[in-house]
């Protein structure tokens, strides 16, 4: 009698199969799986393996991140984290539009836009020039587009409430680095990850308004 051979792994092509890969379609390996994860497997989000994985996943490191891109010169103080929860709602909001609207942003890519943000208004808190650097590419471009929009939108509705705005460029800079640091802490570092992207995703459903009121605000973002 025939035996059937065993259907070896669709990625590594030695070890047996254990697990279906949504990302390639067909049964892989678990060591695969586990190497490969978010790495060269662009794995979805409701994956039950990569949800599994995300559990049990241990913080990174502080030596693997890089001290600039936190911009540690910058102090974030729990009392503008306080009086500007709203600020920060907004731009997290923004940040889970521009995700929901582009679905093939990466943690890394958004990122990228909100330290690029962050960068020029640094110069401009800094020195007081309005120096735009052209953003690198299109994801960027993206990320920044929903921001700045919902810093309009911002000091609209403080102009319509209290007949001005006071919303400075330094708190501005302040908001952006605590975004950056809050991705940082989300996402898993790797290049294919969307950790921060399912988080924001958890904070903002499809068809929540970004208009929150006062009550409906409080504890909805999770500090890093």
């Amino acid at each position: 009698m025939n035996q059937e051979r065993p259907v070896p792994c669709a990625i590594c092509e030695i070890r047996k199969e254990k697990r279906f890969c949504p990302a390639v379609h067909g049964r892989i390996c678990a060591q695969c799986c586990g190497e490969q994860r978010e790495i060269t497997l662009d794995c979805p989000s409701n994956c039950p393996y990569l949800i599994q994985a995300r559990e049990y996943e241990k913080p990174r490191p502080a030596d693997q991140l890089d001290a600039a891109a936190l911009f540690l010169k910058i102090e974030v103080p729990d009392q503008f984290m306080y009086e500007r929860e709203h600020l920060l709602m907004g731009l997290t909001f923004a940040l889970a539009s521009a995700a929901r609207a582009d679905r093939t942003l990466k943690d890394r890519d958004l990122i990228a836009g909100i330290s690029a943000l962050a960068n020029r208004y640094e110069r401009l808190v800094d020195s007081g020039l309005h120096y735009e650097q052209p953003l690198t590419s299109d994801s960027q471009r993206r990320v920044a587009v929903e921001i700045e929009g919902m810093l309009k939108e911002f000091r609209e509705a403080e102009q319509k409430h209290i007949g001005y705005s006071t919303l400075r460029e330094s708190e501005v800079l302040k908001a952006l680095v605590f975004l950056v640091r809050l991705a940082h802490d989300r996402t898993s570092g790797r290049p294919k990850s969307r950790a921060f992207v399912d988080f924001l995703f958890a904070q903002f459903p499809e068809k929540e308004s970004s208009l929150l009121a006062p009550q409906e605000a409080g504890g909805r973002i999770i500090l890093p």
